[in-house]
């Protein structure tokens, strides 16, 4: 990877992280990853944090594996952010989000500013860890003298460039900005109990946030490498990774979360999107994300987890799920039961016996209605979707890890009775690649980039096989 320009791509997901590079070459975007790391949740005594500095040193050990990259660009999981002081210190260790503090502030906070005029302006979700609530949710010293809150890649972002700033896409998921303008609301910063000053300039993807400081290029050996913006939420560059040839397309991220939505020209900020639950967050070019973060693939890694196994042990279970009777017993995989961290077997049982269904009586079963339930849980989203905002559908984008699910991508094409075309599995770092090409003067628009995606990760493509009518009655098994 010499010959053409190359760009390096920090991914940080909620259970692991990677360096990426990519060139474009002959229309095609090459990519090689050069370092993958954990990460998790730290319990600390007052909650659930993030490990933010080893993030980094993982980061900078992934940076002196790569070459002489034109730029560097971040992107992570949204809502979770560090505070720092008048000195650019950070006061702790980031919160994870799904730390229990917000339990019961977040619906207080709701009911208190109420629910329709908090959509209203910000268009987001509710979801008890949003930004939003975690400031409301915060007590103690860090935040009374805290001078500047920077989301998990700005934080990244500022301790490589000393530059700081707050990139659209992951600050349009905080709850703080307003769905219609795009700039910070004073009045919804104050309604979580924090100076509106707290909030940095904002930015947008392909932006140069600044050149790497002396100490990075010190311990990377990387000279003449910029940070640039890009999408820095990963479903915002996950988003541009997609490889659409046309417009009437909807997507489904899938990881250890599910986002599964459209793009679209402008916000839908009806009551009835409110009521469904639907969120507004911004993309690249000014597109916006309407889409429903669902639990994803957590379910399956935390039964894992429970059981004493890896991902080592992931295809005997999934053949067996293959064989295993369908739709015998699903869930409700927005159900908020299953967002802590725990004994998710026990979990999934008492979800069924809640609703007069019978438990899984095995492994292979368990993992079967845990896939059939998120294909379940994709069919709801986007068909309401397409409803709320009348757009049509014509085929479904299924990316991320989950595009290596077999089961997962042909249940979702059963129950929605379109096709589903999965890949490309590392959709994230693709997006987050492109945006730093185009920034760099090598690509165009969305439309441009996506073709590349698709020349570079021909995707596979399932075809329903089977009549949307077992997924209609299996429906009815679910609340609502």
């Amino acid at each position: 990877m010499t010959a053409e320009p190359t760009f390096a791509a920090v991914d940080l997901g909620a259970s692991s992280g990677r360096v990426v590079l990519g060139r474009l070459a002959g229309g095609r975007l090459e990519t090689r990853e050069v370092h993958r790391f954990a990460n998790g949740p730290v319990p600390l005594p007052d909650g659930l944090h993030w490990d933010a500095l080893g993030l980094f040193r993982e980061v900078l050990a992934g940076l002196r594996r790569a070459g002489r990259p034109v730029s560097v660009g971040v992107d992570s999981w949204a809502v979770d952010y560090g505070l720092l002081d008048a000195s650019g210190s950070l006061l702790g260790e980031p919160f994870h989000y799904r730390d229990a503090r917000t339990d019961t502030v977040a619906e207080s906070f709701v009911d208190t500013f109420g629910a329709a005029e908090l959509f209203s302006r910000n268009g987001v979700q509710f979801l008890p860890f949003n930004t939003i609530f975690q400031l409301a949710a915060s007590k103690g010293a860090a935040l009374e003298v805290a001078e500047t809150l920077l989301l998990i890649p700005d934080l990244i972002g500022y301790w490589l460039t000393g530059q700081v700033g707050a990139e659209l896409t992951n600050a349009s998921t905080t709850g703080l900005l307003d769905a219609r303008d795009h700039e910070w609301s004073p009045e919804l910063a104050r309604a979580a109990g924090v100076d509106p000053a707290l909030l940095p300039a904002l930015r947008g993807p392909g932006e140069v946030v600044g050149e790497l400081l002396p100490p990075v290029v010190a311990e990377t050996g990387l000279t003449g490498t910029s940070v640039v913006a890009v999408g820095s939420h990963d479903t915002a560059s996950a988003v541009v990774g997609v490889p659409a040839r046309t417009p009437n397309f909807a997507y489904v991220c899938t990881g250890t979360w599910s986002l599964a939505g459209l793009e679209l020209p402008a916000p839908v900020l009806t009551e009835e999107a409110r009521r469904a639950n639907f969120t507004n967050e911004l993309g690249v070019d000014g597109t916006v994300r309407f889409l429903r973060n669902i639990t994803g693939l957590w379910l399956l890694q935390e039964c894992l987890r429970t059981w004493g196994l890896t991902s080592d042990d992931l295809p005997s279970l999934l053949a067996g799920a293959a064989r295993a009777e369908p739709l015998r017993a699903v869930v409700d995989a927005e159900d908020t039961r299953f967002l802590a961290p725990g004994d998710m077997p026990a979990r999934i049982a008492q979800a069924c016996r809640d609703t007069g269904q019978p438990v899984p009586a095995t492994r292979a079963a368990m993992v079967r209605c845990i896939l059939e339930s998120l294909a379940l849980a994709h069919r709801r989203a986007l068909r309401e979707a397409a409803e709320l905002s009348g757009r049509d559908v014509d085929v479904v984008h299924l990316v991320g890890g989950g595009a290596r699910n077999e089961l997962l991508c042909q249940f979702t094409a059963d129950a929605l009775g379109i096709p589903v075309v999965a890949g490309p599995v590392e959709a994230t770092a693709t997006g987050n690649l492109l945006v730093q090409a185009r920034s760099a003067g090598l690509a165009g628009d969305l439309a441009e980039l996506r073709e590349i995606a698709a020349r570079s990760h021909p995707p596979t493509r399932y075809a329903p096989r089977t009549s949307t009518a077992p997924w209609d009655r299996a429906l009815r098994n679910l609340p609502g």
